[in-house]
């Protein structure tokens, strides 16, 4: 046989084998994230968390598949900011109807939202309701303000709503006006919102620094869902140096006060 030819149908068996090796892994990843679907949004939230969106949905696409209702969300959150993808709102409430029809409150809470101002989806009272409602029972605490607000319209919403409203009508930029005159106030909970509008670019330029340090300000006046961005902040190295040691403690403060991914993710690691 020719050398040339020889070195050819090498190279063909060792690159068929790297398919075939790659492919396995793949479904070795798939299987452990189906397997443990906690563990698999942590994951993919870190990866999110770098910017790695492409890696972040491979996970989510996976555990939506099977209806994990945090899945769902975290993808529709993609799809309404455009991150990794063109931005596309019709899909954003596909996803965040499914995540909410699989008892996700953040899913409720941001349809109600979305529904009740008319801005970015079409404006619909009753579905407005309904969603809230849902995301009341499940101890949302601003769905339930926001309900009483739309059920009594002689009611001034405050300026936390204010804020949630001019978002959920894609006046990001106003929103966040508004939630950082109110972080400044120390309310932990528009602190939070900031920050999340920090690392996604919504409303001001991205930076991930100024996410840290505002999930941190929050974290610590005792915000939950801002210990558990935190966690992933120090897991990941991003926007902080890592500090897995540390990343625990607030993952675990977080989980301390039911917050729903924290709680599922320190099970999963302490099932490890």
């Amino acid at each position: 046989m020719p050398y040339k030819a020889w070195v050819r149908i090498c190279l063909a068996m060792l690159w068929g084998s790297i398919l075939a090796s790659s492919a396995l892994a793949q479904d070795s990843d798939r299987q452990d994230w189906l397997r443990n679907p906690a563990m698999g949004n942590y994951k993919a939230y870190a990866e999110f968390k770098m910017t790695h969106y492409a890696k972040a949905r491979e996970v989510w696409e996976t555990l939506a598949e099977v209806g994990n209702g945090d899945a769902l969300f975290n993808l529709g959150v993609m799809a309404e900011d455009g991150l990794g993808e063109p931005r596309n709102m019709a899909k954003a409430e596909a996803l965040y109807v499914s995540a909410a029809n699989g008892n996700n409150f953040k899913a409720q809470y941001r349809l109600g939202l979305l529904y009740s101002t008319g801005g970015l989806l079409a404006k619909d009272a009753t579905k407005a309701r309904v969603y809230l409602t849902l995301a009341s029972q499940h101890g949302d605490k601003d769905a339930a303000s926001l309900l009483a607000q739309l059920s009594d319209p002689s009611q001034a919403p405050t300026p936390l709503q204010q804020a949630d409203l001019l978002s959920a009508q894609g006046q990001h930029m106003q929103a966040a006006k508004l939630y950082s005159a109110l972080a400044d106030k120390e309310d932990a909970t528009a602190q939070t919102r900031l920050a999340w509008m920090y690392e996604a670019g919504r409303g001001v330029s991205q930076d991930l620094s100024e996410a840290a340090r505002r999930f941190e300000i929050a974290a610590n006046a005792g915000h939950a869902e801002a210990q558990y961005a935190l966690a992933v902040m120090l897991r990941t190295g991003r926007g902080r140096m890592r500090d897995d040691a540390q990343s625990l403690v607030w993952l675990k403060r977080s989980a301390a006060q039911n917050y729903p991914s924290a709680v599922a993710a320190a099970h999963s690691l302490h099932d490890l």
